[in-house]
């Protein structure tokens, strides 16, 4: 008997694709003789994505598109930091910009097979006002099982012409299973800061080199306020995501490794975004959190936890939608992360026995950071909450913290508390810029003015549990390692 269960709301997406058509002995004939030859009507052009997997669960989502490949890029690029078009037309069509892809109406069923059982979603409707984007969830997974996706869309319920696309991803372990672990972190991606013309990012062919069992994406997906074009209206920041997920070298790391996203400000509205931002253009900050979950639809908070195994527990934290407006005055009321995450966060915490825990955090809470910033716990403007939070992470054994938002790579030990951060640095080489790489302060411990990523394994040597930051270039090649063990 078939196991299935899953739970469905419409939301869409894409990648390698195929037809198949009815097997008539007429559409045969036809088919030598080029007669009524069909083209295909919908498309994976944007891949699809593994997401939030657990011991038990996984969330596929994926957006039903109207053309085979994106727009090609026509614009050449300045030779400065971020490559923005040179020339760019930004009140052109959308559908005529760089790297766009059309998304259109249709239906997608999902389906998963491992541990010897399958589970299969309804035909499930994308439409317009998801951007064509839809999610299945299936529930009740044996954990630490390897799955094979099969992703099917058509048109139109009753057709028949179905496209295929597909991928795998393995479920967490229990967390009392003793097995060794490894992750990637990245950054900061503009679309024009690509360093591959047919690929995309170096950065991400080089993490499915070295295989992750998940991928934690720390924000800064898009920018809605760079040229190519500036995103003020939503029809021009679907683009942006459309345009990113394109690329082959997301697709191919997506369609086998299990995703976890957060946002930042430039994903979400702007630079230092807030609740109380003014709109940018013709979008609001509630157009960018409408178009975050369309994108990123998560089932419950945007602060949540991961367990994998019996070594390792992750906390990704939510730094935009619950904050005190950067503006205000710094002092005990002041937050970035708001009174009931910050709750959530110190319960859980304080109760997992994980042997690691990492604290993921979109924006820095050591940095150093440039003193004309002012959206972090390492600024001036949210310095009482950074203050304390420093001084109770560091009181937890075996805490480091991962963060994004800066482009350089850095490894800092807090002078103060001893509290430990590491930055991945942006994705790619073209992105790098913001610090002095003569500007060595006394809390690095290590800091390089390029792109790439971070990997973290956990493993167990001689029976005693350890983990290992190393920073790695957009090749996959390690810059710099540290290594500890569990106290």
């Amino acid at each position: 008997m078939q196991t299935r269960r899953s739970f469905f709301k419409n939301i869409g997406w894409g990648i390698f694709s195929f037809s198949i058509f009815s097997q008539t002995s007429f559409s045969a004939f036809a088919k030598k003789l080029g007669i009524g030859k069909k083209e295909p009507s919908v498309f994976f052009t944007t891949g699809f994505k593994l997401m939030e997997v657990t011991d038990h669960s996984v969330l596929v989502w994926t957006r039903v598109c109207k053309q085979a490949e994106p727009n090609p890029i026509k614009h050449q690029r300045k030779e400065t930091v971020f490559r923005h078009p040179i020339d760019f037309d930004e009140f052109m069509p959308v559908s005529q910009m760089d790297g766009g892809v059309e998304a259109g109406s249709g239906y997608v069923q999902v389906q998963i097979q491992g541990g010897g059982k399958e589970w299969t979603s309804d035909w499930l409707e994308a439409k317009a006002e998801d951007d064509f984007t839809v999610k299945a969830v299936f529930d009740d997974l044996p954990s630490a099982t390897t799955f094979r996706v099969i992703l099917k869309a058509k048109s139109k319920f009753e057709s028949r012409e179905i496209q295929k696309t597909g991928g795998e991803f393995t479920t967490a372990p229990n967390p009392d299973q003793i097995v060794p672990v490894l992750f990637t972190t990245s950054t900061c991606q503009y679309f024009w800061s690509f360093d591959d013309e047919k690929r995309g990012f170096q950065s991400y062919d080089s993490m499915g080199a070295i295989k992750p069992d998940f991928f934690i994406q720390t924000g800064d997906y898009i920018y809605y306020d760079k040229p190519g074009p500036m995103a003020k209206n939503l029809e021009q920041a679907r683009h942006k995501w459309h345009a990113m997920d394109a690329w082959p070298s997301l697709k191919d790391l997506f369609r086998q490794t299990p995703l976890y996203m957060m946002k930042d400000d430039h994903d979400l509205l702007r630079d230092d975004a807030h609740p109380a931002s003014e709109n940018y253009g013709d979008l609001t900050f509630a157009d960018g959190i409408k178009l975050w979950y369309q994108n990123v639809p998560l089932e419950k908070e945007p602060y949540r936890t991961i367990r994998w195994g019996k070594d390792l527990q992750v906390w990704m934290v939510e730094g935009r939608e619950f904050r005190t407006p950067n503006p205000k005055p710094d002092g005990p009321d002041k937050s970035i992360w708001g009174k009931e995450q910050m709750d959530w966060f110190k319960e859980s915490v304080e109760a997992s026995d994980a042997s690691f825990k990492i604290l993921v955090s979109a924006t820095p809470i050591v940095g150093p950071d440039r003193e004309n910033k002012k959206d972090n716990h390492a600024n001036s403007v949210y310095h009482e909450e950074g203050e304390k939070l420093r001084k109770y992470l560091s009181q937890i054994p075996n805490l480091f913290v991962v963060n994004g938002d800066r482009h350089w790579q850095y490894v800092s030990k807090d002078l103060e508390t001893g509290l430990m951060e590491f930055c991945s640095g942006p994705i790619s080489d073209y992105h790098s810029q913001g610090w002095d790489a003569d500007d060595y302060r006394p809390e690095h411990q290590f800091l390089r003015l390029k792109g790439g990523f971070l990997s973290v394994k956990v493993e167990r040597i001689s029976g005693q549990a350890q983990i290992f930051f190393a920073h790695r270039d957009v090749k996959g090649e390690v810059v710099h390692e540290e290594g500890f063990k569990k106290i």
